[in-house]
């Protein structure tokens, strides 16, 4: 029998989740799953103790994030100017530009160096305030939704691209 709690638990998932009573569009339900697999990634990060195990699963979160922000610049944030408040798309690609920046000198350590889990928490806590910012009523995803580009087609171009690129870079395919 579930209890008030459970209950409630899923009725604020689900009003999360669909706000509208629809479905998210393709582009954003795609992005959405990018966002859950790559925080699933960072709460793994927290559990581990091996550098080996650090280092690999680094790496996955570092590609995860690049091919994220590569297809969201190149597809999402030109196609949705106008339909999104300019001061949001900005800190957007900011935001990207910083998480790139700190991928980078990630890369460049070895996991037993000084200040390398410190620098995929601080990394991880950035991607959770940006994908807030993208996924909050009113926010990137739910001003796009508002607009005026078709999210079914460009959510195909997104899972193209995405393709694309995991296989250029040598990661798995988009499902």
């Amino acid at each position: 029998m579930p209890t008030p709690q459970s209950k409630s638990t899923a009725a604020s998932k689900a009003r999360k989740t669909r706000r509208t009573g629809r479905p998210d569009p393709l582009a954003v339900s795609l992005l959405k799953k990018d966002h859950r697999e790559v925080e699933g990634m960072f709460d793994q990060y927290e559990q581990l103790e091996s550098d080996a195990e650090k280092l690999a699963l680094f790496k996955k979160i570092a590609l995860a994030l690049k091919v994220h922000t590569q297809i969201e610049e190149e597809i999402l944030y030109p196609s949705v100017r106008g339909d999104v408040e300019d001061d949001m798309l900005d800190e957007a690609y900011v935001e990207h530009d910083g998480a790139k920046k700190l991928i980078a000198e990630t890369e460049a350590m070895k996991p037993s160096d000084e200040y390398y889990d410190a620098k995929v928490k601080v990394l991880g806590e950035y991607i959770k305030h940006h994908v807030k910012e993208e996924e909050q009523p009113g926010g990137l995803f739910a001003q796009a939704k508002r607009g005026d580009e078709d999210l079914e087609a460009m959510g195909r171009r997104l899972k193209a691209r995405k393709d694309e690129l995991m296989a250029k870079m040598g990661g798995p395919a988009a499902h």
